[in-house]
């Protein structure tokens, strides 16, 4: 994996991360929601 694959990942982390930070903050109104994450699954070979 290159550097640039890394940073890019660690970005889509953050960027998830930041998305559940205001999810959290946002459940005080005890209403329903659903978080919509975009998944995607890759397989790599260590």
């Amino acid at each position: 994996m290159t550097t640039t694959e890394k940073i890019a990942n660690a970005k889509k982390r953050i960027d998830e991360l930041e998305r559940l930070i205001k999810f959290w903050n946002d459940s005080d109104h005890h209403e329903a929601k659903i978080v919509n994450f975009s998944s995607k699954i890759e397989n790599k070979v260590a």
